[in-house]
């Protein structure tokens, strides 16, 4: 809830904003409020995920999967994430968020994001999520990439990231007791 009046901001924003293609970078801009900041006076390293999220919205109701995804009742979630911080954005600070859709697995979709300032990379981040019905249960990968729509050749995941999202993937069954771990 800490940024709801921004994700409504940026969602009803995102729909006049240029139309971008799926697979296209898509480049959202913000400047660091009052309230991302931490007892450090730089942005707080949760709220640059909260941003991502963001990000990743204003990509999909810009190249029109929104829409699509609303209408078969689906919806996005973070199966896990990923960052790497290299400078620290500061109060008022004028920033943009590139996203953009790396590919997919056989459960998954793989989405990069990175802060930048004047084409300086300040962090950088890997995404891989899954789309929920809201009907419940996972929407099946053949599903989503019909409602996606024709794949270039040239998107592809890196091997080193199915790796990573394999190897940080949890068991589909009960967590184990803290004594077992």
């Amino acid at each position: 809830m800490h940024l709801f009046f921004r994700t409504v901001w940026y969602q009803w924003r995102a729909r006049s904003r240029r139309r971008v293609g799926t697979f296209d970078v898509a480049s959202t801009p913000f400047r660091v409020l009052p309230t991302d900041l931490d007892i450090f006076r730089h942005m707080n390293n949760g709220v640059y995920l909260s941003i991502l999220d963001l990000g990743r919205l204003d990509m999909l109701v810009r190249c029109g999967l929104w829409r699509i995804f609303n209408q078969r009742g689906w919806y996005p979630v973070v199966v896990a994430e990923t960052i790497s911080f290299r400078k620290s954005l500061t109060l008022w600070q004028r920033f943009d968020v590139e996203s953009r859709v790396l590919g997919f697995d056989d459960k998954a979709v793989y989405v990069e994001q990175r802060f930048a300032v004047d084409g300086e990379i300040y962090a950088h981040a890997f995404i891989r999520g899954r789309f929920l019905k809201r009907s419940g249960g996972v929407v099946p990968m053949p599903e989503l990439l019909d409602a996606v729509g024709p794949i270039p050749a040239e998107v592809t995941v890196p091997e080193w990231l199915h790796e990573w999202g394999q190897k940080t993937a949890l068991p589909a069954t009960k967590a184990p007791a803290p004594s077992e771990w």
